[in-house]
């Protein structure tokens, strides 16, 4: 008879990805991918514990420098990090230290954890995408040596059809849906090696007319109004959107399920 792994803890490590924009709940919060995950784990156990470190805006080295030592302290059942892809959307873009630190990230935190969850991160379809495809691509490369050599697992996003829909993607063109989100904790929760809950969250939404050509310009200047600018601006000033933010769920706490 098949069980489910005993995973008593959680700890999420990232940026706005892991933090859930912009799966946003009633009261202006955002739930995300890593909360979902975190209630199923909850579901299935008594003692459960999650937290979650992640800050809209960060970059790799934030992440390694604000997020990792506390992570390792916790010595979580799984630990999850997503980072980088942020700072492969810069202009100027070192790829080999971004490379060595995620390196760096992983070794400090793979001997502290029972199981490290690392991501091929998904990607819009769209000229962003194929403008920063190569840095991508390198930035999954070097994920997939890391998780061969430490024994981590890798959850492919970026190659899920459905997360490259741009049905699945907020107004700002950045974040996942709640739909969208959801179908990432269900990849995570089956690369942890529970049953599926939906066998199919790989695959896009059926088909729909495409909008007009006027509703189209209509979102394109909204979206160059309400988000493209002010991304563009922080670029430009050296500020980020997790400025003095504090993370979700700073503490490896018990997990009650909203």
């Amino acid at each position: 008879m098949q069980t489910n792994p005993p995973y008593n803890s959680l700890v999420a490590l990232g940026d706005s990805f892991s933090e859930g924009m912009s799966d946003r709940l009633p009261d202006g919060s955002y739930r995300g991918w890593a909360d979902l995950l975190a209630a199923r784990m909850a579901a299935a156990g008594p003692g459960f514990r999650y937290a979650n470190l992640a800050v809209r805006g960060k970059l790799i080295q934030q992440i390694v420098d604000e997020q990792v030592e506390v992570a390792a302290a916790m010595r979580a059942d799984v630990v999850t990090l997503v980072g980088g892809l942020n700072d492969t959307l810069r202009p100027k873009c070192d790829m080999t230290r971004v490379r060595d630190l995620l390196t760096e990230a992983v070794e400090r935190l793979a001997p502290h954890c029972g199981q490290l969850v690392l991501m091929r991160s998904p990607g819009r379809q769209g000229p962003v995408l194929e403008r920063f495809r190569p840095r991508m691509e390198a930035l999954f490369a070097c994920v997939d040596e890391l998780a061969e050599r430490h024994g981590a697992l890798v959850v492919d996003l970026y190659g899920a059809p459905s997360l490259a829909d741009p049905r699945l993607w907020d107004v700002d063109r950045l974040h996942l849906t709640a739909d969208g989100h959801r179908r990432v904790a269900e990849a995570v929760w089956q690369t942890l090696g529970h049953p599926p809950e939906d066998p199919e969250w790989h695959l896009p939404p059926e088909a729909t007319l495409p909008p007009r050509w006027a509703a189209r310009r209509v979102a394109d200047a909204r979206f160059a109004r309400q988000h493209l600018l002010p991304w563009i601006g922080r670029r430009l000033t050296g500020r980020s959107s997790g400025d003095g933010l504090p993370p979700k769920r700073p503490e490896l706490l018990p997990y009650e399920v909203r």
